[in-house]
């Protein structure tokens, strides 16, 4: 394993130059380390027998030529915390590494994304990945590599948890998998994708489900295969837009609500203000965060009613963090206008996906602030932030000097 970066050759990871609070690359090592002790004997052979969680994976590079696999770990009973953040709430980073390096990966060969459109080419491999991203418990699967899997490690702390991985011969579910009656009928109906994901979300299938689904190739008319990075983003975006058509209907809050959590070294502020929908999430990377600097930029992206398009600056953290907080109104029955924000700390020392965005929002309802005034709520704000709160106000739109104030801030004056 070669190390370009210069400050990793002179660190080697006992001064932590980087300012992370741990170097993750030594952490990764470590993970791997303490699962070759305990599973050498079966990952140490081109062929792994276990209980899949169950768990596929799309790439996305080479698109639309992609390579996917079933994830399978060496190991049987339940394994579906293995591959399951929904279960991750009260998780470290360590422990996140440790389930995703568990699972073994056996990589295809590059699969056209619209294969699945004629199922006249849709190979053996495939149709049992398709039917193991269907299934809601574990299966007994049985992976067979070319060689036996690797354990590689990109030395960067930017590379998320990978998996270890080999080049796919022959993949066997070994059981029947539990598949929903329900998630059947939709996969096999001629819906639109945008609609199959709101049934199936209507049902009470949780997003990560769905995202297996849709990744696989199994929603929509024209079925094709979605990278997982993708497919994740193109889920929280469609349930964020149907939740958004719910609240608008809605009455507004009466107050001004301040929520806070932190989870896995990011902070989370979440404002919500008594106002017709609008929404943005602003972030900031500190010092020895993945990518912080020493004076770091308020990255931010919003949207109301008119806008369109992608979140260029916060990427697939904007939608995760939408829907967290639009499940929470919709539950209330509610409308607000929200301000996101989010800052980065040198805690968390490695990636480990957007679902803990997803996660530490949600987290964040479990006590509220309720002020009558945006100022008074806007102090508070500011206690509980790192970073100064006129940086963020130089960023945002919803909070810009300028912004008219409502009728009832100027009873309060």
């Amino acid at each position: 394993m070669a190390f370009k970066s210069r400050i990793c050759s002179l660190c080697k990871g006992r001064k932590l130059l980087c300012g992370k609070s741990k170097c993750p690359i030594l952490e990764k090592l470590r993970v791997f380390d303490d699962i070759k002790k305990k599973l050498d004997k079966k990952l140490n052979k081109n062929e792994v027998f276990g209980a899949s969680p169950p768990s596929i994976f799309v790439g996305e590079y080479n698109y639309p030529n992609v390579r996917m696999a079933p994830l399978v770990p060496p190991i049987d009973g339940d394994t579906s915390f293995i591959d399951s953040p929904l279960k991750w709430e009260n998780k470290s980073i360590k422990a996140v590494i440790k389930y995703r390096s568990m699972l073994v990966m056996g990589e295809t060969k590059h699969i056209n994304v619209n294969t699945c459109k004629n199922s006249n080419d849709i190979s053996k491999i495939l149709e049992s990945i398709q039917e193991l991203a269907m299934a809601v418990k574990p299966v007994d699967s049985e992976i067979i590599l070319k060689r036996k899997p690797s354990f590689d490690i990109v030395p960067s702390g930017f590379a998320p948890p990978i998996s270890p991985k080999g080049d796919l011969l022959k993949f066997n579910i070994a059981e029947n998998p539990k598949i929903p009656s329900k998630s059947d009928y939709i996969v096999n109906d001629e819906l639109k994708a945008v609609d199959s994901i709101i049934s199936l979300y209507n049902y009470g299938f949780d997003e990560y489900y769905i995202v297996k689904l849709l990744s696989a190739g199994l929603l929509g008319i024209n079925k094709k295969l979605v990278p997982t990075r993708w497919s994740i983003t193109g889920v929280q975006d469609t349930i964020g837009r149907y939740l958004t058509k719910r609240i608008i209907d809605y009455p507004l809050i009466n107050d001004y609500e301040v929520y806070y959590s932190e989870f896995l070294g990011n902070r989370y502020v979440i404002l919500l203000i008594p106002d017709y929908y609008a929404y943005e999430l602003m972030e900031v990377w500190e010092k020895g965060a993945l990518f912080g600097c020493d004076n770091p930029p308020v990255l931010g992206d919003y949207e109301d009613l008119k806008t369109k398009g992608y979140a260029k600056e916060t990427t697939g953290a904007f939608y995760a963090a939408r829907l967290s907080v639009l499940e929470y109104l919709n539950e209330r029955k509610r409308q607000s206008k929200i301000v996101v924000f989010r800052e980065i700390t040198s805690d968390y020392y490695a990636p480990v996906g957007v679902w803990q965005v997803r996660t530490g929002v949600k987290k964040s309802f479990n006590e509220v602030f309720k002020f009558n005034t945006l100022e008074g709520a806007l102090n508070k704000i500011n206690e509980l932030l790192n970073n100064p709160l006129e940086k963020y106000r130089l960023k945002s739109r919803i909070l810009t000097k300028d912004r008219q104030m409502r009728i009832d801030e100027f009873i309060y004056l």
